[in-house]
C-alpha cells in the first residue's frame, strides 16, 4: 500500500541534510566569534572588573542575604579551577573571570557584614540625645550635624546607632568635630524606596553605619566636656576628625567673605558641603546639565593637581641650577600628587572623587616612571580598586555616572589616537588653537551626555536637552577662572590672604549661577522622561562597554545593544494606584496621566517621587465631596471610588465606608486596619496592616485581574530592609 506524502513536508532526505548545514553554520559562527575574540586578547584584562561588578550585582540583585560562607566557598572553588585548568591561555583566563566574579560576591558580602550596625526601630523621642559631633554642615536653614550617640533615652549602650543625622535651626555654642553636644531630639529610622523601584534610602544608610535621622526640638547645646579623651579615639577617628575640622573652617572663612550662593557654590567645589545651597539654585545646574560641577570628580581634582603641576614646573624653572641638572619635572609631579590627596581629604573622599585620584595617581606615577599615562587599563583598574574598597558603590549614580563618562571619553579618544592625526606646525594658529579648544570642549561634552543620559533617564527621569551648550560656556569658565581662583585662594588662607583668590572666584560663580539660570529658563529646557526599567540600563551597560572594551570592527555590536536598552521606557506600564508606606498618601492615574492625592502638603517628597517614577504631568488634589478627572473619581467623606479602564478601586479614609464598596470593587484600598471576612469580595485588599508589613504598594488593573509590586518584594530580606522581621 502506498503512503501518501504531503507536499509541504519537506523529504526525509531533505531534513536530514538540513541538520549537517544547521551544525555547518553554527560551528562557522562559532569560530568567527572564537577568532574575533582571540584577535583582541589583549584587551581581555579590561574585563576583569567588569566580571567583579557581575558578582557585586548579583549579591545586590538576590531576593535574600546569602550565608556569609557562600562567597567564600565560591572563591576558594574557582581557584581550585583556574589551578587546574593548565596553561592554556584562553582556558586560564575563562577559569580567572570566574574567579574575580566569586571575588566580587564575596567583597560585597564582607562589606555588608562588616559595616552591620543597630539601626532604630521604627521611630525614636522626642527625648534627650548624647553624642559626640562627627562632621557639621550649614544648610541653607540651620545646620546638618552628624553624631555618634552617647547616651539615648530609652535605649540600652548595645542598641545605640553608629551614627545619627540630626538637623538643627538653632545652636548654642559653637560645636566642632569632636565636641560632646546635648540636644532633644526626634529621630527615626532610614527611609525605605517610597515606591516599588525607586531610590533605596536605607540601603544607603546602611553601608554608612547610618541608623538613623531627624530633627532637634529646641536648641542644640555643646557641652564643656568631651564625650571621650582623645586619646582613647582610634586612629582613624582622628583622622576622619582632623579633617571634619579643617572643612568647617574652611567653609566659615569662604562663607564670611563670599555670602549667598556664591559662597555655597564656592564651599561645595573646595569643600565637598552643598548642604548651603538652594533648591533653586540646585534645580538651575540640574536643568542646565550642570549639576556635575557641584560634585567632586576628575574636573576638579584635574584642575587641582593640574595648577599645581604646572605652577610647581613653571617656579622650579626659575632656577637654572634646578632645571638644568634636577628632575623637575618628577617634582612637580609629587607636589601635585600630594597636593590633590589634601584635597580628596577635604572633600570627603567621595566616590567620583576617589576614582578621579585613582586616576590621577597613576598618571602621576607613569609622569615618574616616563611611562604613558591615560588609557582603559587605567580606568580598569580605578574601578576594581573604588569596588573593592566601597561594592556598595556599584548600584549608585555616581559611579555608573562617573565611569560611564570616563570610559567613553577615553575610548573615544583612543580610537582618534589611533588614526595618526597630524597637524603642521604652519596651520597652528592662535584662532584655529581657540576653535580646536572649543571643539575639543563641545565634543568632550557631547560624549559625556550621551554616556550619562541613559542613567539620568534609569535614576531621575529627567534629560537636559541644552547641557552641550551651557557647557560649552560653563567648563572653561570653571576651568580657567573658578577653580584657579579657589586654588590660589586655599593656598593663601594660611596667611590670611584667602581674599584675593575667593573674591574672583565669587565673581566667576556669579557668571555660573547666571548661566544656569538662563539656560534652566529655556523652554523646554529638561524633560521628564519614562523611567527605564532594570534590564535596559543593562543592555546599555552591556552594549556601551562592548563598543568601549573591544578594539576589532566587531565591537560595533554594542550600538544594537545599546539602542535596545535605550527604547526599553517606551515598554513602561504606570501604575494605577500608588499607597505610601505609611498610609498618609494615595495616588490614583487619570487618562491624562496625572496622579489625584487626597492632600499635595503631606509628603512632598514621596509625592515628587511618585510624579517622576509614573512619569505623571503632575498631581491634583482630589475633592472631599464630589467627582474628579472626568467622573473616573467620586469621593465621599468615607473615601473615594475610582473606575478604571481595567477595573474598579476603593480608597478608605474611614473602614465604615467598606460594607458599600467591597461587594462592587477590584482593589480595596484602607488606609486604616480592615476586618478581612468583613470585605472578602475584591480579588485585592490592602489595609494599614500590609503597608507595615510590605511598605509602599504600587497597583495596575488589568484585563487579568489586579496586579501589585511592593517596596518589601523590590528590597528581598536584606540586612538593610526594615521589613527584614528580625530585631533591629
Amino acid at each position: 500500500m502506498e503512503r501518501s506524502v504531503d507536499p509541504d513536508l519537506p523529504s526525509r532526505d531533505a531534513q536530514e541534510s538540513s541538520a549537517p548545514s544547521l551544525h555547518s553554520a553554527g560551528s562557522r559562527l562559532a569560530g568567527w566569534f572564537a577568532a574575533r575574540f582571540l584577535a583582541d586578547r589583549e584587551r581581555w584584562p579590561l574585563w576583569l572588573p567588569v566580571c567583579f561588578g557581575l558578582g557585586i550585582a548579583l549579591y545586590f540583585g538576590l531576593p535574600a542575604e546569602p550565608p556569609l560562607w557562600l562567597g567564600g566557598a565560591c572563591s576558594l572553588a574557582s581557584l581550585v579551577v583556574f589551578i587546574l585548568l593548565g596553561r592554556r591561555f584562553k582556558a586560564r583566563f575563562a577559569g580567572l573571570a570566574l574567579l574575580v566574579f566569586c571575588l566580587g560576591f564575596a567583597a560585597a558580602q564582607l562589606r555588608s557584614a562588616w559595616v552591620e550596625a543597630p539601626v532604630l526601630d521604627g521611630r525614636w523621642g522626642p527625648a534627650a540625645l548624647t553624642a559626640e559631633v562627627l562632621a557639621v554642615e550649614q544648610r541653607e536653614r540651620g545646620w546638618r550635624f552628624l553624631l555618634r550617640p552617647l547616651v539615648m533615652e530609652g535605649l540600652e549602650p548595645s542598641a545605640l546607632p553608629a551614627k545619627v543625622r540630626v538637623t538643627a535651626l538653632r545652636v548654642e555654642g559653637a560645636p566642632r568635630p569632636g565636641d560632646s553636644v546635648t540636644l532633644r531630639a526626634r529621630l527615626r529610622a532610614p527611609s525605605p524606596p517610597s515606591m516599588p523601584g525607586a531610590f533605596d534610602f536605607a540601603r544607603q544608610a546602611y553601608f554608612q553605619q547610618l541608623g538613623g535621622i531627624g530633627f532637634a526640638l529646641g536648641p542644640l547645646r555643646t557641652l564643656p566636656e568631651p564625650g571621650r579623651e582623645v586619646g582613647s579615639r582610634s586612629l582613624t577617628d582622628r583622622w576622619s576628625l582632623f579633617w571634619a575640622e579643617a572643612r568647617q573652617a574652611i567653609a566659615g572663612r569662604i562663607a564670611a567673605l563670599l555670602p549667598g550662593q556664591s559662597g555655597a557654590v564656592a564651599v561645595a567645589l573646595v569643600t565637598g558641603q552643598r548642604g548651603g545651597l538652594a533648591e533653586a539654585t540646585r534645580e538651575d545646574m540640574r536643568g542646565a546639565g550642570l549639576a556635575h560641577l557641584l560634585a567632586i570628580s576628575g574636573l576638579h581634582m584635574g584642575l587641582v593637581a593640574g595648577l599645581l603641576f604646572f605652577s610647581l614646573r613653571a617656579g622650579l624653572a626659575l632656577i637654572p641650577d634646578l632645571a638644568l641638572y634636577r628632575p623637575i619635572k618628577k617634582w612637580a609631579a609629587v607636589g601635585a600628587g600630594l597636593g590633590a590627596f589634601i584635597y580628596l581629604c577635604l572633600v570627603g573622599g567621595t566616590i567620583p572623587a576617589q576614582r578621579a585620584f585613582l586616576m590621577l595617581s597613576i598618571v602621576l606615577l607613569a609622569v615618574l616612571l616616563d611611562r604613558r599615562a591615560i588609557s582603559l587599563r587605567l580606568v580598569a583598574l580605578a574601578a576594581l580598586v573604588v569596588l573593592l574598597l566601597a561594592p556598595e558603590s556599584l548600584v549608585s549614580a555616581s559611579f555608573q555616572m562617573s565611569f560611564a563618562a570616563v570610559i567613553a571619553l577615553v575610548s573615544f579618544y583612543e580610537a582618534w589616537q589611533r588614526r595618526d592625526y597630524r597637524e603642521t606646525a604652519v596651520e597652528r594658529t592662535a584662532l584655529r588653537r581657540l576653535g580646536l579648544y572649543v571643539l575639543g570642549v563641545a565634543v568632550t561634552s557631547l560624549i559625556a551626555i550621551l554616556a550619562t543620559s541613559a542613567f539620568a533617564a534609569f535614576h531621575f527621569q529627567r534629560l537636559a536637552l541644552f547641557g552641550l551648550l551651557a557647557n560649552l560656556l560653563a567648563v572653561p569658565l570653571t576651568a580657567f577662572v573658578i577653580m584657579p581662583a579657589a586654588v590660589i585662594g586655599m593656598l593663601l588662607m594660611p596667611f590670611g590672604f584667602e581674599a584675593i583668590g575667593f573674591v574672583p572666584m565669587g565673581w566667576g560663580i556669579d557668571l555660573l549661577l547666571i548661566l544656569a539660570e538662563a539656560v534652566a529658563g529655556l523652554p523646554a529646557a529638561h524633560v521628564q522622561v519614562p523611567p527605564m526599567p532594570l534590564w535596559g540600563l543593562a543592555a546599555v551597560v552591556l552594549g556601551g562597554l562592548w563598543l568601549c572594551l573591544w578594539q576589532s570592527r566587531w565591537r560595533v555590536w554594542g550600538l544594537a545593544v545599546m539602542l535596545l536598552g535605550a527604547v526599553s521606557p517606551a515598554a513602561f506600564a504606570p501604575a494605577d494606584l500608588l499607597v505610601s508606606g505609611d498610609g498618609r498618601q494615595v495616588a490614583l492615574r487619570d487618562l491624562e496621566g496625572r496622579l489625584w492625592v487626597p492632600d499635595q502638603r503631606a509628603g512632598r517628597f514621596t509625592l515628587d517621587t511618585w510624579r517622576r517614577g509614573n512619569y505623571a504631568p503632575q498631581i491634583e488634589t482630589w475633592p472631599h465631596n464630589g467627582t474628579a478627572a472626568g467622573d473616573l473619581l467620586r469621593c465621599d467623606p468615607l473615601g473615594c471610588l475610582y473606575a478604571g479602564a481595567h477595573g474598579k478601586a476603593a480608597v478608605l479614609r474611614n473602614p465604615l465606608g467598606a460594607a458599600d464598596d467591597c461587594a462592587a470593587v477590584d482593589v480595596m484600598v484602607s488606609l486604616e486596619p480592615l476586618r478581612r471576612h468583613s470585605c472578602s469580595g475584591p480579588a485585592l485588599v490592602i489595609d494599614r496592616f500590609d503597608l507595615w508589613r510590605h511598605g509602599a504598594h504600587a497597583i495596575w488593573l488589568t484585563p487579568q485581574g489586579p496586579r501589585a509590586a511592593t517596596v518589601r518584594d523590590e528590597q528581598g530580606r536584606r540586612p538593610w530592609s526594615p521589613y527584614l522581621g528580625r530585631p533591629r
